[in-house]
């Protein structure tokens, strides 16, 4: 399960987001989870090729969570996208509504992603999803304002400026998103497995690990998509392209998100495994009793 190096978790994160995963059909995914229990068993039907079970392979962790073995929602899965966030020229009332979507939709993707090792009570979803979208909304509305009123800046400055404030509020939401959708894990414990994958016990450490890491990527993650496709529609519109077609601004914009968007979820996500190891010494006292392993492996979520 771990990825010791950053190219083979980045491999590995990259198949999960693979947005043709969003399309495989029940019988599909199936037939991809039968033949992995094929090969475990070692009952492989004659003529399948490691591609095959590679592929298979690709499906399964893109769509079961590793903790419950149960389908993600399809919208929920890690390759889903908000690009509003980004459009030119957004009002007070616009930009509410697109910090209010992109949490919602992390919200959803934060609650099916997470370690599910232990039961999450609706009031925490409730709570970590109030708690974003308010702090996203405030920040994003705030930064606006402040820049609307700041008389020292040219107009063609504050409309560069007012591109860049959906990174900090975003980055800000999301922490607060991570936090207090999965704050039950740091209350009860996540559940960590010795080298042969028996449970060893129920970690509140390990959970404090689990969502710092969880909580950085989210800070990574918007950072070339909020921050680089800004600066390139800023030379691209200068263009004589663009300025002769303004109809084409959107989806030269779009596809500059996408391209943004496709490098740094991978990359964000990279940084730390899923399933990460930790040293027993460094946990509970009870949990390093209850094993021989000097080391424990535990579900950091995505």
């Amino acid at each position: 399960f771990l990825q010791t190096s950053f190219y083979g978790r980045f491999r590995h994160f990259l198949d999960i987001i693979d947005p043709r995963t969003l399309f495989v059909t029940e019988s599909r995914l199936k037939e991809a989870v039968q033949l992995l229990e094929d090969y475990k068993h070692g009952t492989l039907p004659p003529g399948v090729t490691n591609k095959e079970l590679w592929g298979a392979q690709k499906i399964k962790q893109a769509i079961i969570h590793p903790d419950t073995n149960e389908t993600i929602f399809m919208p929920f899965r890690m390759s889903g996208m908000v690009v509003g966030l980004l459009l030119p020229n957004q009002t007070l009332a616009s930009t509410v509504f697109w910090q209010w979507l992109n949490q919602s939709h992390n919200a959803c993707v934060n609650y099916a992603n997470r370690n599910a090792t232990k039961p999450s009570p609706t009031s925490k979803f409730i709570q970590g999803y109030l708690g974003a979208v308010i702090s996203a909304v405030s920040i994003a509305v705030g930064l606006n304002v402040l820049i609307q009123r700041a008389n020292k800046f040219t107009p063609a400055t504050r409309l560069l400026i007012q591109r860049f404030v959906p990174f900090p509020a975003v980055a800000s939401a999301n922490i607060c998103n991570v936090v207090l959708m999965r704050h039950t894990e740091l209350e009860e414990g996540i559940d960590v497995l010795d080298n042969n994958g028996n449970i060893v016990g129920s970690s509140r450490i390990a959970a404090k690990h689990a969502l710092l890491e969880t909580a950085l990527t989210r800070v990574v993650l918007p950072m070339p998509i909020l921050v680089l496709p800004p600066i390139i529609m800023s030379v691209l519109e200068k263009t004589s392209l663009l300025r002769s077609r303004p109809r084409m601004i959107l989806p030269v914009q779009s596809l500059v998100c996408l391209a943004a968007f496709g490098l740094a979820l991978p990359l964000a996500i990279s940084l730390f495994p899923q399933m990460s190891e930790i040293e027993t010494s460094r946990l509970e006292p009870e949990i390093a009793m209850a094993t021989t392993s000097k080391t424990v492996i535990y579900n950091k979520g995505l």
